[in-house]
């Protein structure tokens, strides 16, 4: 009897020590499989890229459909694992401002910023969620970070910043006898005015005037180009956003005092310009794209350096040339990536 209630607890103690390695065992397994779980989750975890611009015009919506095509290239699928929300401040910075503050609010991944105004306006909402900026032409001079090659801070992006002497050099091939160029533009957009004082500092010492002529909305550029009529031997154009946005009242102004226009963004040529030497935005959108897949992948925004394109392209159109009161030389012809008709 004696030996049968011994038998009788040995098993009874060898079914709890059982049960008890089975659990010990399953709940091993268990904490895997949710750490397994976990870490495939945090893989397919939902973004959210925040995209504003302080406008909406061609080479601005390029920057956008590139850094979108860059994305999904990189497996940053809309609708999938990505949420992309754009916003266009219609040219009002106060709207950009307020846009920046519900992006924040809304605690996005990462808010991608496309023009200088819209830009400025992110950085002084937020110093923690990362911001990528693009078509921003001179980002030192606008604050938006102190340096080019890593600004320790949470922002970073692309630059459309030109070089002045090839913009110069197509001027006066143009027009060699080129002594007065007008430049209409918005004086509060310092990309604008930065390159209102480089044009003067480079132009002013080869015995060419910049006649300026402000205009604070995009409603006042054709009075501002009216301004110019009989003045000026062209009117050049830069990448200032209210400009660009109202160019076909410019290319009606040029036709009409036989004022030729040269732009710096390619797709003026195809609303009026006579000739454009500039970056292709596109690019340069992909450029930004492949800066926020960094970031969504893990890397900080201050550790990467700012993008600047180092190619060029040249649009012309001989149309618009001769509709405003000149004639293109063969030898820029020969040279344009496109001729626009």
């Amino acid at each position: 009897m004696l030996y049968q209630n011994r038998f009788a607890k040995a098993l009874l103690w060898g079914g709890v020590c059982t049960a008890i390695l089975t659990g010990c065992s399953q709940s091993a397994e268990d904490t895997t499989a949710n750490d397994g779980a976990a870490t495939a989750d945090a893989a397919t975890a939902m973004k959210t890229v925040a995209i504003t611009a302080i406008v909406e015009h061609p080479a601005l919506d390029d920057v956008r459909k590139g850094v979108i095509e860059e994305l999904a290239e990189a497996g940053f699928t809309e609708g999938e694992n990505l949420t992309v929300n754009f916003q266009s401040a219609q040219g009002n910075t106060a709207t950009a401002g307020q846009i920046a503050k519900q992006f924040v609010a809304d605690n996005s991944d990462v808010i991608v910023a496309i023009g200088t105004p819209s830009a400025q306006s992110v950085a002084a909402a937020t110093s923690t969620i990362p911001l990528v900026f693009s078509a921003v032409t001179d980002p030192v001079e606008a604050k938006l970070v102190s340096k080019l090659d890593g600004s320790g801070t949470n922002v970073t992006g692309g630059s459309d910043a030109l070089p002045y002497e090839p913009q110069i050099e197509l001027m006066r091939q143009i027009i060699p006898s080129l002594k007065n160029v007008g430049y209409v533009y918005s004086p509060g957009e310092v990309n604008s005015t930065i390159i209102l004082k480089n044009l003067k500092e480079k132009l002013t010492p080869m015995g060419i005037t910049v006649h300026e002529a402000p205009a604070q909305r995009s409603t006042d550029i054709a009075m501002a180009a009216r301004s110019l009529a009989g003045k000026v031997d062209m009117i050049y154009t830069s990448t200032d956003n209210n400009v660009v946005s109202a160019y076909e009242s410019l290319f009606q102004v040029a036709k009409e005092s036989k004022i030729p226009l040269v732009a710096s963004d390619t797709s003026s040529v195809a609303r009026g310009a006579i000739a454009a030497l500039g970056v292709d935005y596109y690019a340069l959108g992909r450029e930004t794209g492949k800066i926020v897949v960094r970031i969504l992948n893990g890397e900080k925004a201050g550790d990467i350096p700012v993008y600047t394109p180092q190619a060029l392209d040249l649009y012309v159109s001989p149309k618009n040339a001769k509709l405003e009161g000149i004639t293109l030389p063969q030898a820029v012809i020969d040279k344009a990536k496109e001729v626009v008709e």
